[in-house]
C-alpha cells in the first residue's frame, strides 16, 4: 500500500491529536444529556481564533442541556467510519485551557471528494447514528460551500466564517484575519530594521488567495512605499518610482507589499525591477515571503472575543433556527 493521502492524515484507525482528549463514543445513546445534539468541525485552511470559537461552541450548548460533539479533521472525520473515533462527544473540560492557541485542536484536512453526493451521505449517516440534528461549520470558502450543501441535504447548519484571508461574502471581517495581520505587520517591522541598517528595498509577499484585505491592511499599518494587491494593480514602472522617490527623500530603506493573487508575486516583481529599473532605484532589493508563518501566532484579543462572540452565537441561532443555513451574527 502506499502513502496515506496527505488530506487523511492521521485519519489511521485509533489516531487521535493530542492537543485535546475526547472520551470516545460509540452511538447515540453514549451521551445521557436530554436536550439536542450538535456536532462542531473547522475545516480548510487553519486561523487563530478558531480554538475560542470551538470552546464557546461546546459551552454554550452545555449551558442549554445540549450534547457538543467535536469532529476531528473537519469533512474528512465527518465521512470517516465511526469507529475510527473522530466524532466524539465533549465536555466543557475538554476545551479547557485552548483560549490563547493558534490553530484548531480539532485538526483539520482539506476534503474535495465531499462535493459529491455519494461522499456527503456517508456523512448523513454518521449524523444520523449519533442523533446529531445540528452542526456548526468553522472555516473560509471551501468550507462553508460544503455547510451549504448539507443545508441541502437537511442538516441545520450555522457556518462561522473563519480564514485569515477576510475574502467571504457578507462579512465585515472573519475570524484569524485581525491575528493574521499582526503576524504580518510584526515581521515587516523586523525586515524594516536591516533593511535600514543595509540600505535596502524590500519586497514582501502577504497571503490573502484573491484578496487584497491583508495586503492592504499591512501596507498601510507599515507605511510601505507601495502595495499591491488583485483589486488595485500597480505596474512594475509605478513600484519603482515609488522606491526611487524613497530612496531621493534619503530614506534608508524602502518597503513594498505584495499580496500573493496579484498579477505579478514579489518574486517576478523583483526580477522585473533589477532587470529594468535598477538604475533608478538606488536600493538594493530583497523578497520576503511570509508565507504560512501568518497562520500562526497567539490570537490577539480581537480574535478571541469575536471567536467567542460567534460561537456563543452560533448555539443560539442554532435554537432559533432548526432548519436554515445562518451566519451566527447576521
Amino acid at each position: 500500500m502506499g502513502r496515506t493521502p496527505r488530506r487523511f492524515r492521521g485519519l489511521e484507525r485509533g489516531a487521535t491529536l493530542p492537543a485535546v482528549t475526547l472520551p470516545p463514543t460509540e452511538s447515540a445513546e453514549s451521551s445521557d444529556r436530554p436536550g439536542r445534539r450538535v456536532a462542531v468541525l473547522t475545516s480548510g485552511g487553519d486561523a487563530a481564533g478558531m480554538n475560542m470559537a470551538i470552546r464557546a461552541v461546546v459551552r454554550t450548548a452545555i449551558t442549554h442541556d445540549w450534547q457538543p460533539y467535536g469532529v476531528q479533521e473537519g469533512y474528512a472525520g465527518l465521512i470517516a467510519p465511526l469507529e475510527f473515533g473522530h466524532i466524539r462527544p465533549l465536555e466543557a473540560r475538554d476545551v479547557g485551557g485552548i483560549l490563547g492557541l493558534g490553530g484548531t485542536v480539532l485538526g483539520s484536512a482539506r476534503c474535495p471528494e465531499f462535493a459529491q453526493p455519494e461522499v456527503r451521505r456517508r456523512a448523513l449517516a454518521n449524523l444520523a447514528q449519533l442523533g446529531i440534528d445540528a452542526l456548526v461549520v468553522i472555516g473560509g470558502n471551501g468550507s462553508q460551500a460544503g455547510a451549504h450543501a448539507l443545508f441541502q441535504d437537511g442538516i441545520a447548519v450555522v457556518g462561522i466564517a473563519s480564514t485569515i484571508d477576510n475574502d467571504l461574502e457578507g462579512t465585515d471581517i472573519t475570524l484569524g484575519a485581525d491575528t493574521a495581520a499582526n503576524v504580518a505587520c510584526d515581521a515587516v517591522d523586523k525586515l524594516r530594521v536591516t533593511s535600514s541598517s543595509h540600505r535596502r528595498a524590500s519586497i514582501v509577499e502577504v497571503m490573502g488567495r484573491d484578496c487584497g484585505y491583508l495586503g492592504l491592511t499591512v501596507g498601510l499599518a507599515c507605511g510601505a512605499e507601495a502595495i499591491v494587491i488583485p483589486e488595485a494593480e500597480m505596474s512594475p514602472a509605478e513600484v519603482a518610482e515609488r522606491i526611487e522617490d524613497a530612496y531621493r527623500r534619503g530614506k534608508k530603506h524602502a518597503t513594498v507589499i505584495v499580496s500573493e493573487g496579484a498579477a505579478l508575486d514579489g518574486a517576478a516583481l523583483a526580477r522585473i525591477l533589477e532587470a529594468e529599473h535598477c538604475t533608478r532605484i538606488g536600493f538594493d532589493l530583497r523578497v520576503t515571503v511570509l508565507g504560512h508563518v501568518q497562520r500562526g501566532g497567539t490570537p490577539t484579543i480581537f480574535d478571541r472575543l469575536l471567536g467567542a462572540r460567534l460561537g456563543h452565537a452560533a448555539i443560539e441561532r442554532s435554537e432559533e433556527h432548526t432548519s436554515e443555513l445562518q451566519s451566527p451574527l447576521n
